[in-house]
């Protein structure tokens, strides 16, 4: 499989589920700066992904999944013994559906576009930040009586969570009153499968403890 992927964005969710999954995925580089954006070999993407955006993966047959909570889904499903995704019909599965939609629809969607272009102004950007805080401070009460969003065992909404609220530094959210969530982030990136899919994707990778 093939994940087409763009640095510091939410094609990181994905790379690492398959890291964790023990799937080795290759790997092609999106310029976003691009018009129009391209692949590293320079093949303009909108023939690869009409949607233009990332990620997006090439799957074995040929055929394109996108959509980060699709792709998620998919490569956890194809490891269901490394305990990302709960089994089907069981009341698990369904909090992690819960997770994974309330990430997409809500946390990521209040980081970008709003806080990735800084063109929309200040006042939209404070507005962006407030909603933020009051995800996180739902987030940082969950993790109170839970390590992980599932609870004690890291989960496909745990890779996508991280990801998400790891653009905080870049886009001044300030998570000093969410200790709980700082924690959380920190322990995530400690884990050598995450850390090893930031260094592929040319994240900056914070030096072990």
């Amino acid at each position: 499989m093939k994940l087409y992927y763009a640095t510091n964005t939410c094609s990181l969710s994905p790379h690492i589920i398959a890291n964790e999954a023990g799937i080795v995925l290759e790997l092609e580089r999106i310029d976003l700066a691009a018009t129009p954006r391209l692949t590293a070999g320079g093949q303009p993407f909108a023939e690869i992904n009409p949607k233009g955006y990332v990620p997006a993966l090439r799957l074995d047959d040929g055929s394109l999944l996108t959509e980060g909570v699709a792709l998620a889904l998919y490569l956890a499903d194809q490891a269901p013994d490394s305990g990302l995704v709960p089994a089907e019909g069981t009341p698990e599965r369904y909090r992690l559906l819960e997770w994974l939609t309330f990430i997409s629809s809500e946390l990521h969607k209040a980081y970008s576009p709003w806080l990735f272009h800084p063109e929309l102004g200040e006042t939209a950007q404070q507005a962006a930040r407030a909603k933020i805080a009051v995800w996180l401070g739902l987030i940082e009460r969950h993790l109170h009586a839970h390590d992980y969003l599932l609870g004690a065992r890291f989960s496909a909404a745990d890779a996508y969570a991280f990801t998400v609220i790891g653009w905080s530094k870049f886009t001044r959210v300030d998570l000093a009153p969410f200790p709980r969530v700082a924690d959380y982030l920190r322990r995530i990136a400690a884990r050598p499968h995450v850390r090893a899919a930031m260094r592929a994707q040319g994240m900056a990778v914070a030096a072990a403890a």
